[in-house]
């Protein structure tokens, strides 16, 4: 999963959260508009048949390769960890877990991601111990790096590996809305074993708990240093990593959704 941390979750968090919130409802009618195809089928067979591979190919450049997926989140965020559930994939090695967290981790495009955070948290003087100008900006980066490179290594590398537990986020991708939106949260709390079994997230909960805690009380200022800011920072991170599933749940949708947009114009030009 891709981090998003932040010591004051709720200003720059809830934006966050409202602009995710934004893509999913516009994703919401995606749904309704693949069925006309269907209906044309016995009409217009070739074309029909060329929409449908199109649509295939273009939602996730998901092809699989060695059981991770070949995806990124609106072009740009690594999405390696993200199947769907009907695939048949073996089980990841301990090396190839560290080894796609690190590709995803290591990501060019999660260099300006961190510098954006950090950013936002250099305008509103979060943790003010840091201070300001250069310096207080490269404080900031480095807090937001590795914020994020510890709590992805334990949640999708370090205890999966010691606990047996798979690290991919499995879409559900059929069914209502809320249907697929309840069973993305859901796996905040249930994910599956190397061995295919639905089992409780211990990767998750207890990672990102560590993590709060290995974060707050080493590198930080000395003044977050206690548990309720611990306690905040865990739990502003599962907020976002949950709302982060929903989004990889129905980003198929979303991109397909832009895609045809694209023709559209494209076609009007």
């Amino acid at each position: 999963m891709r981090a998003m941390t932040s010591r004051n979750w709720p200003p720059w968090g809830g934006l966050l959260a409202e602009v995710m919130t934004a893509l999913l409802l516009f994703a919401l009618p995606a749904r309704p508009q693949q069925q006309p195809p269907a209906s044309t089928t016995s009409t217009d067979q070739p074309k029909a048949a060329d929409n449908s591979s199109n649509d295939s190919k273009t939602p996730a450049k998901d092809g699989h390769e060695g059981g991770v997926a070949n995806d990124r989140l609106f072009y740009t965020l690594p999405n390696y960890l993200t199947v769907t559930s009907g695939d048949k994939l073996p089980p990841l090695s301990t090396s190839e877990k560290f080894k796609t967290e690190a590709r995803s981790q290591f990501d060019k495009f999660e260099y300006p991601w961190y510098g954006m955070l950090a950013g936002i948290s250099q305008a509103e003087n979060s943790e003010r111990q840091f201070g300001q100008g250069f310096a207080g900006y490269g404080k900031r980066y480095a807090a937001t790096f590795g914020d994020g490179a510890i709590e992805n290594f334990l949640v999708a590398a370090a205890l999966p590996s010691m606990l047996r537990e798979d690290p991919r986020y499995f879409r559900s991708g059929t069914g209502s809305f809320a249907h697929r939106a309840g069973y993305a949260v859901s796996r905040i709390f249930i994910t599956r074993s190397d061995s295919g079994r639905a089992e409780f997230n211990f990767s998750e909960i207890v990672g990102s708990a560590t993590a709060a805690g290995i974060s707050t009380y080493t590198y930080h200022p000395t003044a977050d240093r206690n548990l309720p800011n611990a306690a905040s920072v865990w739990g502003s991170q599962l907020a976002l990593d949950t709302l982060t599933l929903v989004v990889k749940e129905f980003w198929p949708d979303i991109h397909r959704k832009l895609h045809r947009r694209s023709r559209v114009e494209a076609a009007a030009r």
